[in-house]
Formats: C-alpha cells, sequence, structure tokens
C-alpha cells in the first residue's frame, strides 16, 4: 500500500462578529481546508507554512496545542495521511493559488461547515472552534 502525507491548517481571522474560517473552492470543484503534499524533509509546521503561502499568500501564526490527524484513501491502492494545524491569519488579504484554488472564502464557523466537501474535513473544523472556544 502506498502511503502519502500532507499538512495544512484550519485558518481563522477574528472579528467582531467572532471568528471567520477560511475555506477553499478547489479547481476540482470540491470546497476544502487549506493542505498539501510533504516535500523533501520539511517538518510537519514547514509544509503546513509552505502550502498556507502557496495556496492563499497568508502569513500565520500556529496555535500551540492543536493537532488533528485524518486519513482516508484518495484511490486504490494508497493511504493518505493529513495533520492538521490550527493557525491565525495575520491579515485577510488572500491571493488564491490559481492551478489548484479557485476561489478562497472567510465564513463564520455555522457556514464553513456547512460549506466543506467531506465529513473529515468538517470533523477537523468542528474540533478547532470547540478548541478555540476553551481558550477563551
Amino acid at each position: 500500500m502506498l502511503r502519502e502525507k500532507s499538512c495544512g491548517a484550519i485558518i481563522y481571522t477574528v472579528t467582531d462578529g467572532g471568528p471567520l474560517f477560511l475555506i477553499e473552492k478547489m479547481q476540482k470543484g470540491h470546497f476544502s481546508l487549506c493542505k498539501g503534499h510533504v516535500e523533501g524533509r520539511e517538518t510537519e509546521h514547514e509544509t503546513a507554512r509552505r502550502e498556507i503561502r502557496e495556496e492563499t499568500a497568508l502569513n500565520v501564526a500556529f496555535v500551540d496545542g492543536f493537532r488533528e490527524t485524518i486519513e482516508y484513501s484518495p484511490y486504490e491502492g494508497c493511504l493518505k495521511e493529513v495533520v492538521f494545524f490550527l493557525a491565525q491569519a495575520l491579515s485577510t488579504d488572500t491571493a488564491a493559488q490559481e492551478s489548484e484554488v479557485a476561489e478562497i472564502f472567510w465564513l463564520p464557523f455555522d457556514r464553513a461547515v456547512e460549506t466543506l466537501t467531506f465529513e473529515s474535513d468538517r470533523q477537523v473544523l468542528t474540533a478547532a472552534r470547540d478548541f478555540l472556544a476553551r481558550q477563551g
């Protein structure tokens, strides 16, 4: 069985109305969280930071203590592990990586969780929202 690994983050910003979460509409049509393949000897955080910069042009600050992992099979004979961190955007000025990302949205939790295509992404987003709520 082939194994792949990707890393990314639940990216958020804080507004007067509460947190907004970044959701990407991918060129293939599905709605997803920011993530991508590990390259070379990158650490998980290095991969996540690079993918965030490539896909959104954002700089972020990672939030300590949050790390969620999902696994799925993107195609027969392959098992993919995706590690998600939680990251606060240092600005909300984005630029989509046109080869992969069609649009970028900042959405409140309820709209974000409804928009995501895959249940595993919805579960990770919910875990991030709950983590932020516990942080006060």
